[in-house]
């Protein structure tokens, strides 16, 4: 039996979560430091980009206000990326991406700063919710404390170029986007090297290392984005956002059965995690209902 276009876009939209969800794996297995793993994802996410658009005969060319905009976004995705893996060398990758779930909170707190809107209740009590669970979290395991508070760190960048991204990708193409942003972050990541003096010997990898970071970089950051893309022309964007929230338990799952009794976590971890995931998951449906609501209330009043 055939699936439908929709069940078809939804199977991709899935296996490009999954995809995601892979990266936290891989950065536990990635022998290399958080600054030379990025580098690398980011030199190899740009040339796969590049060859994408060779192939498709796309031009790249766009204004020089743009670029500058794109790899300014870009260099705030390199931070993130860095402040992520680093979390999961010094702590778990559960506990990464349970504080990465935290992107929502953030999100109710800045999108209306950025965009001069009016705050939403939905927002906000979301916010609260997610932040009880990552305080059950804290309480917990406090022996990763940092891992936490640089988890914590990272999906504020990462709420920070959503936002923007969310902007700019309606004047232009999210490929385009992303190619200029691989770029800004290379750059904004080679200068913190630079400073640090980390172009060492040790950016030298080894088979496996390469193995991974071609996965990662090609795999989970160029292909797994551009097929994010193509999904979203089937399907809503409430879709999307209920399925991208998938993204900490499959990379949960995926580190349990890879790394085994490492990720084991205490009951209380899995208290707070299930307060924030659950939290992530209602908010979709929960604001939706509450919008509709506003609305139908707004054309009861002009009718």
């Amino acid at each position: 039996m055939l699936l439908s276009v929709r069940n078809r876009n939804l199977l991709i939209l899935h296996f490009t979560v999954l995809i995601w969800g892979f990266t936290g794996v891989l950065g536990g297995l990635i022998s290399v430091s958080a600054l030379h793993l990025v580098w690398y994802r980011v030199v190899l996410a740009a040339l796969a980009l590049l060859v994408y658009f060779r192939i498709t005969k796309k031009s790249i060319i766009v204004s020089p206000r743009d670029i500058f905009k794109f790899m300014g976004v870009g260099v705030i995705v390199g931070l993130h990326w860095v402040l992520f893996f680093h979390s999961i060398k010094i702590s778990t990758v559960s506990v990464t991406l349970v504080t990465l779930s935290s992107v929502t909170l953030f999100t109710a707190v800045l999108e209306p700063i950025i965009n001069r809107s009016k705050i939403s209740f939905a927002d906000v009590l979301i916010g609260l919710v997610i932040i009880f669970g990552i305080y059950l979290i804290f309480k917990f395991e406090f022996q990763y404390l940092w891992g936490i508070i640089f988890g914590l760190l990272c999906a504020f960048c990462a709420s920070i170029f959503s936002i923007l991204n969310a902007r700019m990708v309606k004047r232009s193409r999210p490929t385009i986007i992303t190619f200029y942003e691989m770029i800004g972050a290379f750059f904004g990541v080679s200068l913190i090297m630079l400073f640090k003096g980390e172009f060492t010997d040790e950016m030298i990898l080894s088979g496996s290392d390469w193995t991974y970071l071609v996965l990662l970089g090609v795999v989970c950051t160029a292909v797994a984005y551009v097929l994010g893309v193509a999904v979203m022309k089937e399907l809503s964007a409430f879709t999307v956002a209920l399925t991208t929230n998938m993204e900490p338990v499959y990379g949960i799952i995926l580190a349990v059965l890879i790394f085994g009794k490492k990720e084991e976590m205490s009951t209380g971890f899995y208290m707070g995690a299930i307060v924030v995931l659950s939290a992530v998951f209602i908010y979709p449906y929960f604001k939706t209902k509450i919008e509709n609501r506003q609305k139908q209330l707004v054309n009861r009043k002009l009718h």
